[in-house]
């Protein structure tokens, strides 16, 4: 097993922690008497001071193998990944307030199927920011995971919280819509960072473009937190908490971190494959999430979830066999294309 593989096999457990646990910390942390929009949206890339350890430890094995130790730079990245990154945070902090207020509103199963048209978006600014190739399994999945997203709008008053109006559900399924078109367009915004870097993207550079961007978008919501006057209730709300103060401290450390290990996996698949592969996998792990949030949380599963449920499996299978096929394709035209004769002109 190479090293790529195993760095696949990493991220995709990273991604699948943070894809599946941090959405359920979020509900429990609304659900228990949480209220703070802004500090949830801080928490989702507060953790990024936790990628300084993996980053030490490669400046250290850089200082081994290089001779002149004093030449070693802790940072590789250059000026314009550096300013990609910037913007590239400000928009994830933008993209988590609407995460936020979105599942502040509407059930972790609910917010999950909507996210699952995520996919459908990434393919399309794909193609037109990193010109990935369209095929007809990916028409057909973008169809099916647009038409789950309208089959859940249609339920939509059967699905509303406690003590929720419907006003305030239509506005949060709207935010998580919005939330999943914008962070749609980040990974492939990614994706072109890289390839316009003039940088060869190692994945200690990953690491690097993933602390920036989780510091900046920690920032923006910093700033929203400060706007809003969070610090002045938190305390009050800790005290508050259904769970008990102490708990309401352990919940946030683990949303910090949980959050974290999503946003490595999914720049880490980016490095490892491409933006649109982390997308896939984003959309291959909702359903469990789905599952998860009604034991947890004993939230309704009613006939709208089910089919809604049925065509995003439907639409990121399909999607998959569409992959798996283009990919047998190019090969088997690189085999055919090696195999040809070379003639006296080319020799």
């Amino acid at each position: 097993m190479n090293m790529k593989t195993v760095l696949v096999i990493i991220n995709c457990i990273f991604l699948a922690i943070g894809n599946c646990g941090g959405p359920l910390m979020m509900r429990l942390y609304f659900h228990n008497g949480g209220e703070r929009i802004w500090f949830s949206s801080f928490l989702q890339t507060v953790g990024c001071p936790l990628i300084l350890f993996p980053l030490l430890f490669s400046f250290l094995r850089r200082r081994r193998r290089l001779e002149e130790q004093e030449k070693t730079s802790f940072f590789l990245m250059k000026p314009p990944l550096f300013m990609a990154s910037i913007v590239a945070g400000l928009l994830m902090g933008f993209d988590n307030y609407l995460y936020s207020y979105g599942l502040a509103y509407i059930p972790v199963s609910t917010a999950s199927l909507i996210i699952s048209a995520q996919l459908g978006f990434t393919a399309l600014f794909a193609f037109f920011m990193v010109k990935q190739k369209f095929t007809p399994f990916t028409i057909n999945a973008v169809v099916l995971l647009t038409v789950g997203a309208v089959v859940l709008a249609l339920n939509s008053d059967s699905d509303k919280l406690a003590n929720e109006t419907h006003k305030e559900y239509v506005v949060g399924f709207i935010m998580t819509i919005g939330a999943a078109l914008l962070y749609a367009f980040i990974l492939p915004l990614v994706e072109l960072s890289y390839k316009k870097s003039r940088q060869r993207i190692a994945y200690t550079l990953a690491l690097e473009f993933q602390m920036v961007l989780c510091f900046v978008a920690t920032c923006f919501c910093l700033v929203g937190m400060l706007v809003a006057g969070d610090f002045k209730v938190l305390a009050g709300e800790a005290r508050d908490f259904k769970l008990g103060e102490s708990l309401y401290y352990v919940v946030i450390v683990f949303t910090a971190i949980i959050w974290q290990a999503f946003f490595v996996g999914a720049i880490g698949l980016i490095f490892c494959a491409s933006s649109l592969v982390s997308g896939i996998m984003i959309s291959a792990l909702l359903p469990v999430t789905v599952i998860l949030a009604v034991i947890c949380f004993q939230e309704n599963f009613q006939a709208g979830k089910g089919v809604a449920l049925a065509l995003s499996l439907w639409g990121s299978v399909s999607y998959f066999y569409g992959q798996i096929k283009s990919e047998e394709k190019t090969k088997a035209q690189e085999t055919q294309l090696s195999q040809l004769p070379v003639t006296d002109s080319e020799t």
